[in-house]
């Protein structure tokens, strides 16, 4: 009996230990957490992730929607060393601005993008992906995944670019007044846009002289070939596209000639020096009478040199490197001009002008290494400084544009502004296809996308349609920044695509006037964009939104690193200072 009492009380006292060992809830007091990453590491994930990335798109967006169409506003920076940049770039704006959230640099980086590839757009670009992250926003909220967002954005973007195709048609690049109007409406929404005229020739000129077409491939290196020379002083209206090359160099010599009609010009890529040894080398001489031998190798080595240059007749001589005052002796006698230490980029615009090639040793030079295209050579003093021109070409393949304006400020909002002009000129000498502009495309776009959301199943209709609202964003923004009544302006615009779609199923090119705030036909207006840039523009946003609604983790180590970076900078500091 007494077993039996014990077997009956054993289950007690298991029950009464049981509470005093661990239980499994408890195991992290015993094992603490493991730290992955660093304590100084910040990181956030998921939603929040998400929505810090899609407030930055915004913000930036914000930033540069009032520089959108032609009553934009102008933006002042102030950069580190106390300069002031004044522009309605949205490039420009971007790279000045000091941007800390991963979210918002990737924005700007689309910025830079777009006007590395078609140098125009770069501000619409920015507010459509702001506006497309806008938009999925409340999508996110419902807990739609981001991959499903992004999958009917993708296809958003493929339809889109469909509607642009139907609605784009060839230019003729012959016809010179057709392609003054597609320049014309790209710098209608710049500062210069009261000097249209004059710049819109500028461009076309420059671009037209620079451009090759040979067996096919078409090469307009307008970066390289067409140079700004940017001089302050003088009216806007003095600026002029060179038919040749101006560098700011003066003659070596006093005596050497400024004015040559139709020089013969010789490239060098030499010097006209004695070579010093690249080692430090002592010459140990017994005699005196060797001395004066050894000088006397060094000038007839020159003397050699210049009869090289001489026996092709040249009327200017240019060298990247310097020239020995015995050389330039030599060259004035025979009545030759000189010009040193010219950049590399600067001879080479010179050659394309000239039609000259750029010799690197003086004993390989033949005649038809000498350019002869050049009408005219002449060193002229502007300002206070000198400056030379090769200009009067025959067939110049280079030039520079001489741009004259008021104050530095004023010039560098010019070139700015001329460089995009100058993009727009090169890719529509690159693919002649035009889209009208004003907001159409865009209007045309989100219409043909709400109609065809309906026939898209599943969960990706949401995505797809609200892609379709985004691209609203631009004829808005244009109606906001004239002034006018938004929200009846664009229901009518859209109205007027939507019923235009309806009966013929075709697209109209109705946009808004962004100077006068009405809706009018931009064919009739003659508003047009060329067909790369928009494409560029709405692939570029899409697939920039689309990665930026993947990232659900932002894992940031920076404070780390501020100090390691000290450390080792300060042995080099102590190296300098010895």
């Amino acid at each position: 009996g007494r077993k039996a009492q014990l077997g009956q009380h054993a289950p007690t006292a298991t029950a009464l230990s049981a509470p005093t060992r661990p239980r499994p809830l408890s195991s992290a007091a015993m094992n603490p957490p493991v730290m992955v990453l660093n304590t100084n590491t910040k990181r956030e994930s998921g939603r929040k992730a998400q929505l810090g990335n899609i407030t930055a798109g915004k913000a930036v967006a914000d930033i540069i929607r009032t520089t959108l169409g032609p009553k934009s506003m102008l933006k002042m920076l102030l950069d580190p060393t106390g300069g002031i940049v004044m522009t309605n770039d949205g490039n420009a704006i971007l790279r000045e601005v000091d941007v800390s959230h991963p979210g918002a640099k990737s924005m700007v980086e689309l910025s830079r993008a777009q006007d590395e590839e078609v140098g125009d757009g770069t501000t619409s670009v920015i507010v459509i992906a702001g506006e497309m992250l806008h938009v999925a926003e409340p999508l996110l909220m419902r807990d739609f995944h981001p991959t499903v967002i992004c999958s009917g954005f993708l296809k958003a973007l493929d339809d889109a670019l469909g509607v642009l195709n139907a609605m784009s048609f060839p230019i003729d690049l012959g016809n010179r007044d057709e392609l003054r109007n597609l320049v014309r409406s790209s710098i209608g929404t710049k500062f210069i846009s009261r000097f249209s005229d004059l710049m819109v020739d500028l461009a076309l000129d420059a671009v037209q002289t620079v451009y090759i077409d040979s067996g096919g491939r078409k090469e307009i290196d307008i970066k390289r070939y067409a140079k700004v020379e940017k001089l302050p002083g003088g009216d806007i209206e003095h600026s002029r596209v060179l038919k040749g090359v101006m560098v700011n160099k003066d003659v070596t010599h006093a005596k050497m000639r400024r004015k040559i009609e139709r020089p013969r010009v010789v490239l060098l890529d030499c010097t006209l020096e004695y070579k010093k040894n690249e080692s430090a080398t002592s010459v140990e001489l017994t005699d005196e009478s060797q001395w004066e031998l050894l000088l006397k190798q060094e000038e007839d080595w020159i003397a050699s040199i210049c009869q090289d240059i001489l026996a092709v007749k040249p009327d200017v001589v240019v060298t990247e490197k310097g020239v020995s005052d015995l050389a330039q002796h030599f060259l004035v006698k025979a009545g030759v001009t000189v010009l040193r230490r010219m950049r590399k980029t600067d001879n080479n615009r010179i050659a394309r002008a000239c039609g000259a090639t750029i010799v690197n040793r003086t004993e390989e030079l033949k005649e038809s290494d000498v350019g002869t295209g050049c009408g005219l050579f002449e060193v002229a003093k502007i300002g206070e400084e000198f400056f030379t021109f090769f200009i009067d070409c025959d067939a110049p393949k280079a030039c520079t544009i001489l741009l004259r304006g008021a104050s530095k400020d004023v010039l560098n909002e010019v070139e700015r502004n001329l460089m995009d002009a100058m993009s727009v000129a090169r890719n529509i000498f690159q693919s002649p296809m035009l889209v009208p502009g004003g907001g159409a495309c865009e209007m045309a776009i989100s219409v043909a996308l709400a109609e065809k959301s309906k026939s898209v199943s599943g969960a990706l209709q949401w995505p797809y349609k609200a892609a379709g609202i985004a691209f609203e964003v631009i004829p808005r923004t244009l109606a906001q920044n004239c002034g006018c009544d938004v929200v009846r302006i664009v229901t009518e615009l859209r109205a007027k695509h939507a019923s235009a779609r309806a009966e013929t199923g075709g697209v109209v090119s109705w946009g808004i006037d962004g100077n006068k705030g009405v809706i009018s036909d931009m064919r009739a207006l003659g508003i047009w964009e060329p067909l790369v840039v928009k494409q560029q523009t709405v692939k570029t946003a899409v697939e920039m939104t689309s990665m930026l609604l993947r990232i659900d983790d932002i894992v940031s180590g920076m404070q780390r690193k501020g100090p390691a970076k000290q450390t080792r900078a300060e042995p080099a500091g102590g190296e300098e200072n010895e």
